[in-house]
């Protein structure tokens, strides 16, 4: 099993920036990718970005140019950098792991609002 806990959301004005943080525990060596989802109200939950083994990394367009997905492999920690941040990226954040196994595994959430 793998264990994520998040960290780093807040309240940040429009145009602003913030950093999140998922650190992970436990069988971390069956990690195969790991990811940022957010969850707006109302809404579905959506992929904000990933990073694979190989260190290649993909974005929701939403974010693309704005956000960077990056990884301490030393920490077992996952980052986000969120710059410029917008209103309509208000939402719960949470860190995503797959395994090797194809087992899914999610961190409690961390709220990130962003006022305009």
């Amino acid at each position: 099993q793998v264990q994520l806990v998040e960290s780093g959301g807040g309240l940040v004005e429009s145009g602003g920036s913030l950093r999140l943080s998922c650190a992970a525990s436990g069988n971390i060596f069956s990690i195969l990718v790991m990811g940022w989802y957010r969850q707006a109200p109302g809404k579905q939950r959506e992929l904000v970005a990933f990073i694979n083994r190989a260190d290649s990394t993909n974005y929701a367009d939403s974010v693309k140019g704005r956000f960077t997905i990056s990884r301490d492999n030393a920490k077992n920690t996952l980052y986000l950098q969120m710059n410029s941040l917008k209103h309509e990226d208000t939402a719960v954040y949470y860190c995503h792991v797959r395994t090797t196994t194809i087992h899914d595994y999610w961190g409690q959430g961390t709220q990130v609002t962003v006022s305009s």
